[in-house]
């Protein structure tokens, strides 16, 4: 397949354009590097073209892809909070896409958040009621809602996916936007106590990017618009996730704790697998403590 992949250079994007190439496909990466690197595509970037542009640049494209992967959006809540103007320019940039989409007949997998599922008790389940709590999740909405409509009025093949907490390979570029996986692991390295807010009972589904990819690869293969949860279906609290990469680690540094004083600030994440288990065929594979050994080998 020719696929487009917006935020190619970005974390959860260079690892879907090395599936994407190892399994042969003609990729196209675009990307404005706002969190992405060259260094993340070094693999394969003789192997793809790329271009150095924003997601909405694909409006004005006249080459006929058959498929678009749409990572390229701003992904965390703290950029929305610092300019609330990202919201209109993360729907902006998605009606591009669509509106290219129903033109060319083009597939869109694209990805969402479990930030969605923000003030509803775990298990977080598809058809639960979104209550909007941010700018980042309303700008996810937006997009998810803008889908249903593509969908419905002109028959635009989308699937979404609400990813939990992905950690992996090629954070680095993402800084302090990086998982707590991957910023805790640096912090220990580095001889330093990583901050845990609050008391660490906060629990998040960490899922490995490995399966996030498959969960896009599984994706692109299904026939009509739907949202899907990409997570474990397990949940760990932050302390125990701390411990856990201590000892992978073999590191006796603990964690330091401080207020949390962030509102709206999300307690608990925990995704309920079914539906993506049954249509699209997809469980994770990869443990946390296999995913934390990967991680810290790949450092």
């Amino acid at each position: 397949m020719k696929i487009l992949v917006t935020g190619a250079l970005g974390f959860i994007g260079s690892n879907i354009t090395e599936r994407l190439v190892k399994e042969g496909h003609e990729v196209t990466a675009l990307d404005n590097l706002h969190t992405g690197s060259e260094d993340n595509i070094s693999s394969v970037k003789n192997k793809i073209k790329t271009i150095r542009a924003d997601s909405g640049s694909i409006g004005s494209m006249t080459e006929k892809f058959d498929a678009i992967i749409h990572q390229g959006v701003y992904s965390s809540s703290p950029m929305y909070k610092d300019n609330p103007h990202l919201t209109a320019k993360a729907i902006d940039e998605w009606v591009s896409i669509l509106e290219y989409a129903r033109k060319h007949s083009t597939k869109i997998v694209f990805a969402s958040s479990s930030s969605l599922y923000n003030g509803n008790n775990p298990p977080h389940k598809e058809d639960m009621p979104i209550l909007v709590k941010d700018y980042y999740t309303e700008a996810r909405y937006a997009m998810e809602r803008m889908a249903k409509l593509y969908s419905d009025l002109y028959g635009v093949n989308s699937v979404g996916l609400r990813y939990f907490s992905v950690y992996g390979p090629h954070e680095k570029a993402k800084g302090k936007y990086a998982n707590l996986i991957t910023q805790f692991l640096w912090e220990m390295k580095a001889g330093r106590q990583p901050v845990i807010l609050g008391d660490g009972k906060q629990t998040r589904d960490f899922v490995y990017v490995d399966d996030v990819v498959e969960a896009n690869m599984r994706a692109l293969d299904y026939k009509k618009h739907d949202i899907f949860n990409v997570g474990t279906g397990k949940s760990v609290t932050i302390n125990e996730m701390a411990v856990l990469l201590a000892k992978k680690l073999g590191s006796d540094i603990k964690p330091k704790y401080e207020p949390n004083r962030i509102k709206n600030y999300v307690k608990h994440t925990l995704a309920d697998t079914s539906k993506a288990a049954s249509l699209l065929g997809f469980k994770t594979q990869v443990s946390l403590e296999e995913g934390i050994g990967r991680l810290i080998k790949f450092y």
